[in-house]
């Protein structure tokens, strides 16, 4: 074989890679750079749509879903747009895409659920944003409503997030939806003592609060005849955000009126009886 010509040869295809990594270096430099660049263009508009969304006075539990979402798809766009860019052909692209996709789909079928579980919150509102919730053993202050998940600020400030998927799909009690909530109590006194005077007492109190809500009825009732005590029931109706302003202030004030009128308020107690056999 003719050196020069395979010498030739050789030098053909160096030419040749050497061109095609050059293509290449330049397709992944300029797919770099386009990564970088849509990613602070979406975080830019994120932030820009979310402001918007404030000064328009925005339903707040649809914000932080909205913002999420766009942010998600316009990252999915990019990163369409960054593979196109290096050069990798589309269909065999989305093929590989669609394959991937099953499976991840069948992976993160949680996550999928606690995305329509957050679509399924968004359209029938059980609870919105600063509204106070309980389901199951947690109860708190609904911050956000996510993509994927609800955030919750407990009363001692602890912070809790829960999947949408198991929000939309369990019972959920609102204490704020309503405005107004029943304040029920039960107070104890000793055997003995006035009924109509504890019932009078009580209901002097209620009426001397602004606090309560005078359009519904207060009801003040002997609810049982304990072991130590006669309890009497006390309910009135008062805003939800006065509910445990009033129940504790109605407890001091309960107590020490009952002590200035010369109530007696019982304690468990046990009478002992003692017979001698002859």
């Amino acid at each position: 074989m003719d050196i020069t010509t395979e010498f030739a040869k050789i030098t053909e295809n160096m030419d040749h890679y050497i061109t095609l990594l050059t293509e290449s270096a330049f397709s992944i430099i300029a797919a770099v750079i386009t990564l970088f660049i849509g990613l602070w263009i979406i975080k830019k508009i994120s932030t820009t749509m979310f402001s918007y969304m404030e000064r328009k006075s925005f339903d707040p539990t649809l914000r932080p879903f909205l913002r999420d979402l766009v942010g998600f798809s316009l990252k999915a766009m990019l990163i369409i747009s960054v593979i196109s860019i290096v050069g990798v052909p589309m269909t065999s692209f989305i093929a590989v895409l669609g394959a991937a996709g099953l499976a991840v789909g069948l992976a993160l079928q949680g996550s999928l659920a606690n995305f329509a579980g957050g679509v399924i919150i968004l359209i029938l509102k059980p609870y919105k944003v600063g509204e106070f919730i309980e389901i199951g053993s947690v109860m708190g202050t609904v911050k956000e409503i996510q993509i994927f998940y609800t955030v919750l600020t407990t009363p001692d400030n602890k912070t809790i997030t829960m999947p949408n998927g198991s929000m939309a799909n369990s019972t959920i009690t609102n204490f704020s939806r309503q405005g107004t909530r029943r304040l029920d109590m039960n107070f104890g006194v000793a055997y003995g003592t006035d009924a109509e005077k504890v019932k009078s007492i009580l209901r002097e109190i209620a009426e001397a609060d602004e606090r309560i809500i005078k359009d519904k009825d207060i009801i003040i009732r002997m609810s049982a005849m304990a072991d130590s005590s006669v309890n009497f029931h006390f309910r009135v109706w008062v805003n939800g955000s006065d509910y445990w302003p009033m129940f504790f202030d109605f407890n001091e004030k309960v107590y020490a009126t009952f002590n200035e009128k010369g109530i007696g308020i019982p304690f468990p107690q046990m009478d002992v009886h003692l017979f001698q056999k002859k």
